[in-house]
């Protein structure tokens, strides 16, 4: 017992001494701090600067190549880390050995299990927090008064519960493309006066390539849960980021992808592949002066592709309102607020009523 205790008495001195957070005037552990971008100690207000570097001398996370990729990936997060499962929600978050984790930051459930034996691939880069908890309750409240739908008295009354900080896996990916389509457009013209004309479109067969270079197509990869509130506070600067150091980590969670690259890849091509529809569409009603394109049909060829894998921050809180909870994010590098909030059932029934006697307006006076 005694060599057990001994054992993991100095892994946490390791973990210490890894993480660079010992607060050199009084001995307790820093958090980082958002407003700064460095550490800080809450209890004698130390300050220090994190060197925006890695061991490799990079201050931004390196464009890896997709074909040599190696899928096992680096485990080493700078920092001996644990891995904790909600048996609610089955989100996975990473915590550094010495956090004590009890409960889900996504739904609150206690029911978490640990395990400290999963290897857990490191990010090659981190969004910093540029937003701090206070900052992002003052967010909450200028979005929730912002919404006509909320009842007044919640738009009153609410307040954050205490937030949580947390940076999300995203993959991002550069490739070239080139595209190979075919489509239709059509031109309107005016025929007959009066009641009875009318307009008719003249279609027109076309044919032609595009190219174009697609930098950091952005890819989730986190988990199912709360997926489509997250994506309403995208979009993140993937440019301003650095290269990864457990530092940036200090005092917040980070959860582990649950998608991989290969799938986050594919998904990223379909999210490609629309992108570059909408931009052809738009191409060819500019060239040929026209109204309306359909019968889209394009067969796009990926190459050159790089990728990253980034963490991204983001603040989760929620609040109570007669007796439910509802919970909201905010984008902890640019403040976007997005999530469930009441609504009125009056407020609904009035918006409608108005809607109801504009048209009824508008179809009198164009009778």
């Amino acid at each position: 017992m005694a060599d057990y205790e001994e054992i993991m008495n100095a892994q946490k001195a390791d973990t210490m001494k890894a993480t660079d957070r010992k607060c050199p005037q009084c001995g307790a552990v820093m958090d980082f701090d958002p407003s700064t971008g460095g550490l800080f100690c809450q209890y004698c207000g130390y300050r220090e600067e994190i060197k925006a570097e890695n061991t490799e001398g990079e201050t931004s996370a390196s464009e890896l190549d997709f074909e040599s990729a190696e899928f096992t990936g680096n485990c080493d997060w700078g920092v001996a880390q644990k891995t904790v499962t909600c048996k609610s929600c089955g989100a996975v978050s990473v915590y550094d050995v010495l956090t004590v984790a009890n409960e889900c930051p996504y739904c609150g459930s206690n029911q978490v299990m640990e395990a400290n034996d999963v290897k857990t691939i490191a990010p090659g880069g981190v969004v910093p927090f540029k937003v701090t908890a206070a900052q992002a309750g003052d967010k909450f409240t200028k979005w929730l008064k912002n919404k006509w739908f909320a009842p007044r008295a919640a738009k009153q009354s609410a307040k954050a519960d205490s937030f949580k900080g947390i940076y999300l896996p995203y993959w991002t990916f550069d490739t070239d493309t080139y595209t190979e389509y075919t489509a239709e457009y059509g031109i309107d013209r005016t025929e007959g006066s009066g009641d009875k004309q009318r307009t008719v479109t003249d279609w027109h067969r076309t044919r032609g390539t595009h190219t174009e270079f697609i930098d950091d197509q952005l890819v989730a990869g986190t988990g199912d849960q709360n997926i489509q509130m997250l994506r309403t506070v995208e979009p993140f600067d993937t440019k301003d980021n650095k290269a990864y150091k457990p530092e940036y980590l200090a005092g917040f969670l980070a959860e582990r992808y649950s998608v991989g690259l290969k799938d986050a890849w594919e998904r990223a091509k379909e999210f490609i592949k629309n992108r570059l529809r909408s931009a052809i569409e738009s191409e060819v009603m500019r060239n040929n002066n026209a109204d309306h394109v359909r019968s889209y049909k394009g067969q796009t060829t990926f190459s050159n592709v790089t990728y990253k894998y980034l963490l991204l921050p983001v603040w989760l809180s929620c609040f109570k309102y007669k007796d439910k909870t509802y919970q909201f994010v905010v984008n902890g590098q640019s403040g976007k607020v997005g999530g469930k909030y009441p609504i009125s059932p009056w407020r609904v029934a009035l918006a409608i009523l108005i809607a109801i006697v504009i048209i009824a307006f508008l179809y009198m006076i164009t009778q």
